[in-house]
């Protein structure tokens, strides 16, 4: 892509209503525009990123047998009242004319609606288990929506669903499922440690988290400091866990206090939604039980906003490769002679061909600094410098983003290295 047809410019200043570094670096970037507190569009920049994380996802997804589908985002009332979640405080109720319209609210989870429609076509064991997923936008009117991205009242969110015979049958593919958000992390260059915590409005078993450590999250978790095993600090009042204290799983370690952002959360859901809307099947004895179930999300906003607050520097983002909106950045400096001008586009059309990513900065009429500002801080894996010093040498400038040394080389040698 050429920079020159980029409508999104960067910021030299910090906005001044955002006080979460994500939220600044990725709005003076160009990925992210603050619609209102909690509301973010995605920008060309942005978007890329949230494709990158998105296609992440759908491979771990799939390779765990995941069905992808998508449901809407009106949820009607009479769905919330059958599970008794139509009050929820973080719910947007849809205002509509009395006399037309039922209740709606914007969707904010989506077990309800998912599990009548699995009503109409699980019948047997023979049906199950089977899992389900989606990419949509929720809802959720938060009361604190001052972290950026890492809490929206509009987000894009991964759900999946499962459905089984069986709690044990469920607790295997609950396993299954930790296993790959352990791989969707990993890929996306974030540790996130397997963390037990409350289940909240969505059941009443503990459930799991994956939390981040940062200092800027908004959880409390207790970590052992041998074994690893992670409490959220909601239910570890009842498990007599804090700092200091002996790791009640390994018996040697102690705990670590630690600040966290939760990525993602597994929820053992057991019969309460398939209770509620009568979807059972007819066992092996010829018994009709009711479906298990279970429910596991990821905030792919908030997945972007943490890759942020963990992968940046003074100055501007760094990105890991997989969540690169580009991989390359091809900047051309110094005056736009004719010669110059034919070695970028020579250059740039290697690196496509090539079939790599690039975002070139074709423009003409900025200086080298604001190029080398913009490409700090837009902060892709790799910069690549064309200029009259590389011409003189015949060879491109390298430098990656989070080392501080350049060096020349051969394009050719580039592109069979990168590959």
């Amino acid at each position: 892509m050429r920079q020159s047809e980029l409508f999104t410019k960067t910021q030299k200043k910090d906005p001044r209503d955002e006080t979460s570094l994500n939220a600044k670096l990725l709005e003076r970037g160009g990925f992210v525009y603050k619609n209102s507190a909690g509301i973010y569009s995605f920008l060309p920049l942005g978007w890329r990123v949230i494709q990158k994380l998105t296609q992440i996802i759908r491979e771990e997804m799939n390779a765990i047998g995941g069905q992808e589908l998508f449901m809407p985002a009106l949820v009607e009332k009479r769905y919330l009242d059958a599970s008794g979640r139509w009050d929820v405080e973080i719910s947007f109720e849809v205002k509509g004319k009395k006399d037309r319209q039922p209740g709606f609210t914007l969707g904010w989870t989506h077990e309800e609606v998912l599990t009548e429609i699995v009503s109409k076509y699980v019948s047997s064991y023979e049906d199950l288990p089977f899992a389900a997923y989606q990419f949509q936008t929720k809802f959720r009117n938060e009361a604190r929506s001052k972290s950026g991205l890492l809490r929206g009242r509009e987000f894009i969110m991964k759900d999946l669903y499962s459905f089984h015979v069986s709690e044990g049958d469920l607790r295997r593919y609950y396993e299954k499922v930790a296993g790959a958000y352990h791989k969707i992390f990993q890929r996306c260059g974030v540790e996130a440690v397997y963390t037990e915590a409350a289940g909240g409005s969505f059941t009443i078993s503990n459930t799991h988290e994956f939390q981040v450590l940062s200092p800027v999250g908004e959880d409390t978790i207790f970590v052992c400091d041998d074994c690893g095993y992670a409490v959220n600090q909601d239910i570890s009042g009842s498990l007599k866990i804090k700092k200091g204290a002996v790791c009640a799983k390994c018996k040697k370690g102690k705990f670590r206090e630690e600040k966290a952002i939760e990525v993602g959360n597994i929820f053992p859901l057991g019969t309460k939604y398939s209770k509620a809307f009568n979807l059972q099947f007819v066992n092996k004895d010829g018994k009709k039980e009711p479906v298990v179930m279970g429910s596991y999300g990821i905030g792919l906003g908030r997945l972007m906003g943490t890759i942020v607050e963990v992968y940046h520097d003074e100055k501007g983002i760094v990105w890991p490769e997989a969540a690169a909106p580009f991989k390359i950045h091809l900047l051309v400096l110094g005056e736009a002679t004719p010669q110059l001008k034919k070695a970028g586009e020579t250059v740039y059309n290697g690196l496509t061909a090539a079939g790599l990513e690039v975002l070139y900065d074709d423009r003409e009429r900025v200086s080298p600094g604001q190029k080398l500002f913009d490409a700090d801080l837009i902060g892709l894996p790799l910069r690549l410098v064309v200029s009259e010093k590389t011409l003189a040498a015949d060879k491109i400038e390298l430098k990656r983003r989070a080392e501080k040394e350049s060096r020349l080389l051969k394009l050719e040698e580039f592109i069979k290295t990168i590959k």
